[in-house]
């Protein structure tokens, strides 16, 4: 039986171009996405609890496989581009103070030396 999910606008940006590259539908895209995920999840070579425990600051990047640091890197980015209200403040206080690192208009992590003025 079929069921309706949400997907975030983003997201589903993502599933409509490469659907339309490969030729596939929209539900087509996904439970290839869904199929492909589920056998890395499942390799032995890869260990997505090892990339939670590098998300999370308990375990090195650098002892994870080649695969799992693709992963890491991809959820390290999509965390660091969604900042909370608290993190947004913190950053502010630090470009007041002529310190450190932040967002651009455009949302990409920036150090103060390479922001546009």
């Amino acid at each position: 039986m079929a069921k309706a999910i949400k997907i975030a606008d983003e997201e589903m940006a993502l599933v409509r171009r490469e659907a339309e590259l490969s030729s596939r539908s929209l539900a087509g895209q996904v439970a290839h996405w869904l199929r492909i995920g589920r056998s890395i999840e499942r390799s032995p070579d890869f260990s997505y609890a090892q990339v939670r425990e590098a998300l999370a600051g308990s375990l090195s990047p650098d002892v994870l496989t080649g695969e799992e640091q693709v992963v890491y890197v991809d959820r390290l980015m999509s965390e660091a581009g969604n900042l909370t209200d608290g993190q947004r403040q913190h950053f502010e206080r630090r470009r007041q103070a002529g310190l450190g690192v932040g967002q651009d208009s455009a949302g990409n992590i920036v150090s103060e030396s390479t922001r546009t003025k």
